[in-house]
Formats: structure tokens, sequence, C-alpha cells
């Protein structure tokens, strides 16, 4: 693989085999993300994305997991906390004290706030651990620049649902495009979840439950590559929002153009060390239910 597709590309899929469409099972998903770690790919992966509410089922686990498989990894977790957060890192922080086994293989180093008003933001952030990086999703429909004037303040990210379930969970490339240089104008970073299943952009099917095989209605799915690339224009300040929406909207691999020290779209070019810049300081990663699919569809493109 070429350096800058590299560099673009790791560690940058926070395994979530728990959520749908894959909702595996805890023990499951476990079983796979430590595969993953110990495949030719594990560059590419980073976090496992658990619910706070799950941590003491993952803690029993995990003792049994290490049995089965004595060269398990360390586990880097990204916790998902609803809006009752400030309860539910009370009990983490009781539960990553009490289990001693566990200390020396789990590493809690994001949480993922579910969407919280400004005001409620400003109320317990400093509950937060320092050391954690801390994201606050914050819906396409809410008020932006309180949101963004509040994470500025405490240093925090934001995290941005790129799909869903059904058509309406998927904003347009406008709309993704709005927040990537909202976000990028004012330092932001932020993750992504949902709906970056694929490399590039296409249509998909949703996997609503109460869709037959028959009827499920087709969407269009934004592209991690389109993403990763767009975000890493828009950090960089050379590109303005119809330059965005068209990276947004790219179809194929070919005006893109990798090599060994550049990443370019048309007329714009990117270094490796502003890639490597924009990927730890701005698009930090996004939620996959799968990790195998990227891989099938780098594998197609003929990038691995």
């Amino acid at each position: 693989m070429l350096t800058s597709l590299k560099r673009l590309l790791a560690s940058i899929v926070d395994y979530a085999g728990l959520f749908p469409p894959a909702q595996l099972s805890l023990p499951e998903a476990m079983n796979t993300y430590d595969r993953a770690h110990s495949s030719p790919h594990s560059w590419m992966l980073d976090r496992f994305v658990l619910p706070a509410t799950r941590l003491p089922e993952f803690v029993k686990l995990l003792p049994i997991l290490s049995e089965e498989i004595p060269s398990s990894q360390h586990w880097s977790l990204s916790i998902i906390l609803s809006k009752n957060w400030l309860a539910e890192l009370e009990q983490i922080h009781r539960i990553t004290e009490a289990e001693f086994h566990c200390k020396d293989s789990i590493r809690i180093s994001a949480l993922e706030v579910a969407p919280l008003s400004p005001v409620e933001i400003q109320q317990g952030y400093l509950d937060l651990p320092a050391e954690v990086d801390t994201f606050f999703e914050i819906p396409f429909d809410a008020d932006l620049e309180p949101h963004l004037n509040i994470l500025q303040q405490i240093g925090a990210g934001a995290k941005l649902r790129t799909g869903g379930m059904t058509g309406d969970a998927f904003p347009d490339s406008t709309q993704l495009g709005q927040r990537i240089l909202s976000f990028a104008n004012a330092r932001i970073p932020f993750k992504a979840t949902a709906g970056l299943h694929h490399p590039l952009r296409g249509h998909c099917f949703t996997h609503a439950s109460d869709m037959t095989s028959t009827t499920r209605a087709s969407t269009t799915m934004h592209g991690f590559l389109n993403v990763a690339i767009a975000s890493a224009f828009a950090y960089h300040h050379a590109i303005t929002l119809n330059e965005a929406v068209a990276i947004l909207e790219e179809l194929s691999i070919d005006p893109f153009q990798f090599s060994v020290t550049e990443v370019r779209w048309h007329h714009h070019s990117l270094s490796i060390s502003e890639i490597e810049h924009s990927r730890s300081q701005f698009f930090r990663s996004f939620g996959s239910c799968s990790f195998q699919e990227p891989i099938n569809d780098l594998y197609d493109l003929r990038f691995l």
C-alpha cells in the first residue's frame, strides 16, 4: 500500500460489532475484534466500541477470552455514554478500580456521549477524565454555534452520525460538508459513526427491521475515503464548501491520486505530514460494525 493512503487510513476504524446491522453478541464481537488485532490489517483498527451499560458483562467475559486465546491483545475501549452520562462515569470508575485483573488489559481511551445541550455539557464536563478523548454527538438539526463554543472551551471533540437504519439517517453531502468545514474552522476534532462501511460513496439498502428483503429502501451511503480526504483538505483550509461537496460525491477512485509523498485531487494536494496532522488532530476515526467489509472493498480497489 502506498504511504500516503496508509497514513490516511491508519487506526481509522473503531470496531462497533455490537451495533446494527451486524448486531453481534458481545462474545462474538470480542472474538472478532481480537482476530482483527492479529490480522495483517490491524494497522487500520483502533478502539472497541462498547456501551457503558455493557462494561460489567465485558469485564466478566475478558478472562474467559484470555484463557481461550492466550495471545489476546490489549483492549482500547471507546465507551458509549447515554444522557445519564455522569452516573455512568461513576459506574465506570467503580468497575475499573474494583476489577484488578483487567487493569493491565483494558484502557478506556475514548468516550462518546449522546446528544446533550451545551448547558448540559457545561454542567458536567469537569467530571470527564482529562486523559481520555471525549466526543459529544451533535445532531444535524441542532444549533451548531453554541455547541462549537462549549467544545472549544472544554477541549472536547464532536461526533457525527453519518448514517443509520433508515434513509433519513444519512445526511446529504452539503450537510456533511458544512459540518466538516465548521469543525475545521473551529479546530474541533471529530469522529463519525454509522454509514461509512465502504471506501467510496455509493448506493446501499437500508436495514430497517420492519422491511423485508424485497421492500427495503435504497439510499446513498458516504464513503470513508471521501470523508477522510475532504476532512484533511478542510483542516488545512484548502477547499470551499462546493469543493468539499464535490469530494464527498466522488463515486470513483479515479479523481484521487495516491503516491509515496502525497494525495492529490485535481489541483489540490496534501503532503504526508499534512495527512498525518489531519488524522491525529481532526478526523480521528469512524465506527463500523464490520472490520472485514472495508478491507474487502480496499482489496477490490487494488489498494491492498
